[in-house]
């Protein structure tokens, strides 16, 4: 129960309700339970930690199912205009789905990094489930408040899983990278709140939307850079331009699996909070932040595109950090919607403009998890994790070889990844139907520059091998296939790659949301 101050009139006493708050409450619950076993078991034994962690996920997953028969709300005022705190409508439930999915397939991933690298389990998951919990919590949020906490619940964890590895110079490099860059942004959107809240007189986005179409004259310039500076936090968790500069050294010092749940979860963190405060809190401001987003993501895309075709397939790491570009350059992909809102004429049409990003967020969500998920095979027993460790892998295993090939091709918009394709459509058609003509071109332009970069890397991977006196193994080595927690990796490879030729097979199952009303 949660209790107010209450007046003759009014009982401001509310329930909570516990069925809308259960996915993340479940994966928070998890969070603390592998936290406390991790006291009591043995050495031998922190795997099952593992599989708790997984459980748990999994079952705050399975609590999204009753929440499809209808919005929910909870934490809502109770005199006054109605405004909630908290509502699980469509829009909260698919990103949830999609903030947990990742998360487990994260957790997959995971087994053999702790292994390699002698991660300490107990923390690992720990914090893998904290940041699940608040990523899940945020796109529900809507206070400006809650959004902020969910926000740095979802952050502050990642900033631990990047530096987990101890002693090792890039990863404790990438972390203070990441935390700093953060606080940063961070601090600059509090700014922002704190103007917004002073020109409106509310935390609540509904009640924020009411306010600014009637703001006063002299306060009216200070409400503007409130927008502005509101969103800056979440332009920087989307990696858009010029608040990418953390990603790449992020992505190579962290584990693998840490760079694809930053890649995947923390974009959809950074996504739904920037769509909720545009859409839902800033909607009157739309000349503000409409021709801004427009401008980041061209940047965005462009930048992305540039900095991934100059990657050299010798260096160290260049693997990773050519997928940390690529999801540059995705993000500014999933910015072109949100700019097609601000332009929008009505809300039916802005609405309709979100689902194209909830619908490209869904494909590029299953099919980058897969592309790290190859990488982190890879790296098992080629740990440099160049593009050249690449060639060759169809002759020493077909299947990842294969799967990694349409991964990339997903990412590409070619066939046979159909639904990379179709996402893109649905995407560039977003731009188009609000006018934003000069931006469809540079999309379209910047499409054609990336297939450079994943056709190479995918031809790489059916050259014949070269072998070299005295290089590192090559992935043809099967050593590392036969070790013990190698399962749960190529279980994790295996699914993302039959919910990609699921999707290739049947677009609609994501499109569906691109000509919906999903807020």
């Amino acid at each position: 129960m949660t209790a107010n101050a209450t007046s003759p009139a009014t009982s401001l006493v509310q329930s909570v309700d516990w069925l809308a708050v259960a996915p993340p409450t479940i994966a928070a619950l998890a969070g603390l339970a592998v936290l406390v076993a991790d006291l009591f078991l043995p050495e031998r034994r922190k795997h099952l930690l593992g599989w708790g962690a997984i459980a748990g996920l999994a079952l705050a997953a399975l609590a999204l199912l009753p929440l499809l028969d209808g919005d929910r709300s909870t934490f809502c005022l109770t005199s006054g205009a109605h405004a909630c705190s908290y509502t699980a409508d469509t829009f909260a439930l698919v990103i949830q789905f999609l903030v947990l999915g990742g998360a487990l397939l994260t957790g997959l991933l995971s087994f053999s990094a702790l292994d390699d690298l002698k991660l300490p389990a107990g923390e690992f998951w720990f914090l893998l489930l904290s940041s699940a919990a608040g990523a899940a919590l945020l796109p529900a949020s809507r206070d400006l408040a809650t959004l902020v906490i969910a926000l740095e619940v979802a952050s502050l964890p990642a900033f631990a899983l990047v530096g987990l590895r101890r002693g090792d110079r890039l990863s404790s490099e990438a972390a203070l990278k990441f935390f700093l860059s953060s606080v940063t942004a961070t601090a600059v959107m509090l700014l922002g709140v704190s103007f917004v809240y002073a020109a409106t007189g509310s935390l609540h986005l509904s009640r924020i939307a009411d306010a600014l179409t009637h703001v006063d004259p002299r306060l009216d310039t200070l409400a503007q850079a409130g927008v502005v500076l509101t969103l800056v936090g979440f332009a920087f968790k989307t990696a858009a331009v010029p608040f990418h500069f953390w990603v790449p050294d992020t992505y190579v010092g962290a584990p693998v699996p840490v760079a694809a749940y930053l890649s995947v979860v923390g974009k959809a963190v950074g996504f739904s909070g920037l769509i909720l405060v545009t859409v839902l809190a800033f909607p009157s401001y739309s000349d503000v932040w409409g021709p801004a987003v427009a401008v980041l993501a061209a940047l965005t895309m462009t930048a992305g595109n540039a900095a991934a075709l100059r990657q050299r397939p010798e260096r160290a790491f260049s693997a990773v950090r050519l997928l940390a570009w690529s999801s540059v350059a995705q993000a500014g992909y999933l910015l072109v919607p949100i700019a097609a809102a601000g332009y929008a004429d009505s809300d039916k049409d802005a609405s309709r403009a979100i689902g194209s990003t909830v619908a490209y967020a869904l494909m590029y969500a299953a099919v980058n998890l897969g592309a790290f998920a190859v990488a982190a095979l890879v790296a098992r027993t080629s740990p440099a994790n160049r593009l050249t460790d690449y060639r060759g892998l169809y002759a020493a295993r077909p299947a990842a070889a294969l799967a990694l090939g349409f991964f990339l091709l997903c990412l590409a918009g070619l066939p046979p990844g159909v639904i990379g394709l179709f996402a893109k459509v649905t995407v560039f058609s977003a731009a188009v139907d609000a006018g934003l003509g000069w931006l469809a071109v540079v999309m379209a332009l910047n499409v054609v520059v990336a297939l450079y970069y994943y056709l190479q890397w995918t031809a790489v991977l059916f050259r014949a091998p070269e072998p070299a006196a005295g290089a590192e193994p090559a992935p043809a080595t099967g050593a590392a296939v036969a070790r013990p927690r190698a399962v749960p990796l190529t279980a994790a490879i295996g699914l993302t790659a039959v919910v990609g030729i699921a999707l290739s097979g049947a677009p609609q199952l994501v499109l569906r949301f691109a000509s919906g009303t999903l807020l």
